[in-house]
């Protein structure tokens, strides 16, 4: 048997090594937020003039896994925040496209978003905001009751396509990781945390194209075409006398009152009441119609205006990566961000990073949060003991004043009798020449 020799074995294994790379995929954009990151990102002058450009924090929030995996995240309230970074341009023609990131929203987010976009080459970083051109935006929103959803909208030809189907974001204060893939046979997922929450085809859940079959506009409903479903039974006849039946009656119980004067009060009539027997406006019954076809509708003919689009998935520029956003109360924290051709590898990353830290986070949240409650039931207790303490000095002061009062008006003889007070010099003056007069 023939031994192989080293440069055979050296061949096969960078065969091998090959294949794996192949498998492996490639990675457009990875951000973990690192030391240098502001080199990468540029951040936007957008709203500076008007001073309501937001500032970001390099940190790993209130609460984390570990201390030093760290995001960037808003910090003032009421602010436009843009930020963006650049990666070499690609097209995901045939190809899988990845977008992946994870996003906290540590101030109990009311009222924002933590979305991301894709942006074409033709960008400029210093200028990117709210009205700058995207190819997909993609990530949680969130605002009251009402919107509570992923967004994930494509732009194609100028306009934004939103997804048709619903996707309920994450609404706590801890980590989530967000993914959007988009394969070459135009089909997606959507993943929160590393699992499948929605998937399709982009032809079927974005009104990107125009649909394949309309109605036939020439078309009409035909005359003898019987659309009614109930008509009114031809037996049920209105009964004699019903329209001469009173609404209300003379109530039978009424009596006039002993003390009615019919010269002062005039003649009595007895009050009215609804009348049992009365039962509204006489309406005739309906019954299935046996000549009913159904709601008419107009044929589906072939749309001339389709024309189908095999790369409706593809953008041909994907150049940055970009934040934008409004935020009323600020605190959100991105992190972990990645543009790839391999989902499996945007799995294992999410795994290597979300994954790893995510029980502990939730550890040092559970214990915040037991410690901002102790701090609130505490100052609660501090002011209801407050409270107590000024409405207990009321009563004493109320006490010391009704004291006083009685001690002012009534004073005790040495015996222990009441006597009244001494009356002032004037009044004692005023007394006797009141007696003097008398004697007078």
């Amino acid at each position: 048997m023939a031994v192989p020799g080293r440069s055979s074995v050296l061949v096969a294994a960078l065969i091998a090594l090959a294949s794996v790379a192949a498998v492996a995929g490639e990675v457009f954009f990875q951000e973990k937020f690192d030391d240098g990151w502001e080199d990468r990102w540029v951040k936007s002058d957008w709203k500076k003039d008007d001073s309501t450009a937001g500032e970001w924090n390099h940190t790993s929030g209130k609460w984390n896994g570990d201390a030093d995996d760290k995001g960037i995240q808003t910090s003032e309230d009421y602010r436009f925040y843009a930020i963006s970074a650049q990666y070499p341009e690609f097209s995901n023609k045939d190809k899988t496209l990845v977008l992946q990131f994870s996003v906290k929203h540590e101030q109990k987010l009311d009222c924002g978003g933590g979305y991301v976009k894709l942006l074409g080459g033709d960008v400029d970083p210093k200028k990117f905001g709210g009205e700058t051109p995207y190819s997909i935006m993609f990530g949680p929103d969130i605002c009251g009751y009402a919107t509570k959803k992923v967004h994930a909208i494509l732009t194609k030809n100028g306009k934004n396509h939103l997804i048709k189907k619903e996707v309920p974001c994450e609404t706590d204060q801890l980590t989530h990781v967000y993914t959007l893939i988009i394969r070459p046979d135009a089909t997606y997922s959507i993943l929160i945390d590393n699992t499948e929450k929605q998937s399709g085809s982009i032809y079927d859940d974005w009104d990107i194209l125009p649909p394949k079959k309309i109605k036939d506009p020439e078309a009409k409903k035909p005359d003898d075409w019987d659309d009614k479903e109930y008509i009114p039974d031809p037996e049920d006849k209105k009964p004699e006398g019903y329209d001469d039946i009173p609404k209300e009656i003379s109530d039978p119980d009424a009596k006039k009152p002993e003390d009615w004067d019919d010269e002062e009060d005039g003649e009595w009539t007895a009050p009215t009441i609804p009348n049992p027997e009365y039962k509204g406006p006489w309406k005739q019954k309906k019954i299935k119609n046996p000549d009913y076809k159904g709601k008419w509708k107009a044929p589906l003919i072939d749309n001339p205006e389709y024309k189908d689009d095999p790369y409706v998935y593809a953008f041909d520029s994907l150049k940055h990566i970009g934040i934008e956003l409004w935020q009323v109360k600020s605190g959100t924290l991105f992190d972990n961000m990645l543009i790839t051709d391999d989902p499996e590898y945007a799995k294992k990353f999410a795994e290597e990073t979300w994954g790893k830290h995510k029980d502990a986070e939730k550890a040092a949240f559970d214990e915040a949060e037991k410690k901002r409650l102790e701090e609130e039931s505490a100052n609660t207790e501090e002011d209801n003991d407050d409270a107590d303490e000024e409405e207990d000095e009321a009563d004493d002061d109320k006490a010391h004043t009704d004291t006083e009062a009685v001690d002012s008006t009534n004073v005790k003889t040495e015996d222990g009798k009441g006597a009244s007070v001494e009356k002032s010099d004037d009044s004692k003056e005023a007394s006797a020449e009141e007696k003097e007069h008398d004697e007078l």
